[in-house]
């Protein structure tokens, strides 16, 4: 059935997938399992791996729902349940020792984005530009297109009015002619 111009494109029924990073969960609302991949910038079928699921639990559900092909994080257990799940054997993670102040004092300087925030707005500026140039030659087309439509209707009026003259002018000269063989 053909669509007319009233009727508004269907919506597809969102879903909403989880998957496993880390210590986080991410969830997506997405149309479909493909859409889902393509939110979490997945390079193979998670779901087909069992990686990944559907989410139904309502509660879970909202926040997603409310931000749609968003990837949303949330942290799966507590910083206890983390720590109790590597075990008592796992290796704790030495404490750090503090560096001499000289070495602080030697560290890089952070790189600028002067470079980088100038290139930025050059590329802004040109696109805005680029955008005004052709919504100018849009105005230029559009009062070519009326100027066209006008001198179109001014010209069949013309020729319209011609054609009649000539009708007029041809049985004038019809009875003229009539008049003058008899």
């Amino acid at each position: 059935m053909a669509k007319t111009s009233k009727e508004k494109p269907r919506k597809q029924k969102l879903k909403v997938f989880r998957t496993p990073i880390g210590f986080h969960d991410a969830y997506v609302a997405a149309p479909s399992q493909k859409g889902a991949l393509e939110a979490w910038g997945a390079d193979s079928n998670i779901f087909a791996q069992g990686i990944a699921e559907q989410v139904t639990d309502p509660k879970l559900m909202e926040e997603p729902l409310a931000r749609p092909g968003e990837v949303i994080k949330r942290v799966r257990g507590t910083h206890e349940e983390h720590v109790a799940a590597l075990g008592e054997n796992a290796p704790r993670p030495k404490a750090k020792v503090a560096e001499p102040a000289k070495a602080k004092a030697k560290a890089t300087p952070k790189p600028s984005r002067d470079e980088l925030d100038a290139a930025e707005r050059a590329l802004e500026k040109a696109k805005k530009k680029q955008r005004e140039a052709i919504a100018r030659l849009d105005e230029k087309i559009q009062e070519l297109e009326r100027e066209r439509r006008d001198l179109r209707r001014k010209h069949e009026r013309e020729r319209d009015e011609l054609g009649e003259k000539l009708e007029r002018a041809g049985s004038t000269y019809e009875r003229a002619m009539r008049d003058w063989e008899s």
